[in-house]
């Protein structure tokens, strides 16, 4: 349902909200572009006065989990303007929760970086996700540099939040 010009501002929102983090993680948020490895298949937008205000996307993937190819739900590009920050990845998940009842998937789950710890932390007391650390994280990363070959990121210092949903 995006248009153009919704991928032009959420990708300026994208640049915005995580070059601070690293050159690279602004860098592939340029020329239009509103995703990172993979479209998103469902999307929530906050948006206020001041345009864009927060972000989540969901994408129904398949993992591996022991020997187990297990359809879940992804989430990811997760951003709060930072004049918001600190209001958000609670709100966001309780606003997507019954769209990934809807997907039928048995759990959603998202990494992040350590120094977010406490941020998702706040979201995981209240009993409705879980933090689990130590997990090995492999992810290809096909196309996010058109000039670089197709590479394999292997993780072992996320932080991996699961969100149970259907069981």
């Amino acid at each position: 349902e995006l248009q153009l010009p919704d991928h032009l501002e959420l990708s300026e929102f994208f640049r915005k909200t995580y070059e601070p983090t690293g050159a690279f993680n602004g860098k592939q948020f340029e020329g239009g572009r509103s995703w990172a490895g993979a479209r998103p298949e469902v999307r929530a937008i906050g948006y206020d006065v001041h345009g864009v205000a927060a972000h989540m996307g969901v994408l129904r993937r398949y993992i591996k989990v022991g020997d187990v190819d297990l359809l879940v739900a992804e989430l990811g590009l997760y951003g709060v303007r930072p004049d918001l920050e600190g209001l958000g990845i609670a709100h966001s998940i309780s606003v997507m929760y019954p769209v990934l009842q809807q997907l039928g998937v048995p759990f959603a789950f998202g990494t992040v970086r350590q120094a977010l710890r406490n941020h998702v932390g706040r979201f995981c007391r209240k009993g409705l996700a879980n933090i689990l650390t130590g997990v090995r994280v492999r992810s290809t990363l096909p196309d996010v540099y058109p000039d670089l070959p197709s590479t394999t990121r292997v993780d072992d210092d996320v932080l991996l939040m699961v969100l149970p949903i259907g069981r």
